[in-house]
């Protein structure tokens, strides 16, 4: 069985046998309480990975950001104000900056990342066509501050790691072909262990680092919860895949 807790240990244990350099990246979307049980599973191994949580209910949770802090994990801002704001740039602006002080009382924020909003028309990463966000002491926004002609950045948008087929926003297409050409793209978790742990891979022969940003909320040890993500998720990857061809 693909995405369980037990499969994402297997995951981070393969990443440090392998001695690859490595950075792991969360976007909360949903189910804040995922997100702890992987913190757990990553302080455990001694791994210390960013957190990125947006400033809506279904995300926003003060103990478990407090609580995944405290394991000395990084906290980051999965912004989208573009999106609640109906693309008003200035509105967008004074909305990242609030929920960024929010963020600021609970932990040190000094890393973003854009929440990629499939259903919207706007990306949020347009918002710094007319701001700076290191003038607010913002260090590190991946899309933008990754070095990907020497990162290869694999996620698991769409519950499979080759979602960026389906995915409107979390993908560098600029790089995707040459990943695709040199054998660097993968399904399941089974495919990037396997290739972690054999030394003659493409994967480790071609000397990238990695950048490797999970949903928490789709990695649960089977039960009910893990049943009703695998679904919704398939459902989604369709409507997703609709989304794409328009553009």
């Amino acid at each position: 069985m693909d995405f369980t807790l037990t499969k994402y240990r297997q995951l981070l244990e393969a990443l440090i046998e392998s001695g690859i350099t490595f950075k792991l990246r969360h976007d909360v979307d949903l189910l804040p309480q995922n997100s702890y049980q992987t913190a757990l599973i990553e302080n455990e191994l001694g791994l210390k990975a960013t957190y990125y949580f947006r400033c809506v209910p279904e995300s926003y949770n003060e103990k478990i950001i407090k609580e995944i802090y405290a394991l000395d994990h990084e906290i980051g801002y999965h912004y989208e104000s573009l999106t609640t704001c109906n693309g008003n740039i200035e509105s967008a602006y004074q909305d990242f900056c609030t929920n960024l002080e929010k963020l600021r009382t609970l932990a040190p924020i000094k890393s973003i990342c854009m929440h990629g909003s499939p259903r919207s028309p706007w990306d949020s990463r347009d918002l710094w066509k007319h701001y700076d966000y290191r003038a607010l002491g913002i260090d590190y926004e991946p899309y933008f501050d990754t070095d990907f002609s020497k990162t290869l950045y694999l996620t698991d948008t769409g519950r499979r790691w080759d979602g960026f087929h389906v995915s409107v926003r979390d993908k560098i297409p600029q790089f995707q072909d040459r990943w695709e050409q040199m054998g660097l793209t993968f399904h399941t978790t089974d495919q990037i262990i396997f290739q972690l742990r054999n030394p003659n891979s493409e994967l480790l022969q071609s000397k990238l680092n990695l950048l490797i940003t999970t949903h928490p909320q789709r990695w649960n040890n089977f039960g009910m919860i893990y049943i009703k993500e695998y679904c919704t998720q398939s459902i989604k990857n369709i409507v997703k895949k609709m989304i794409v061809k328009q553009h």
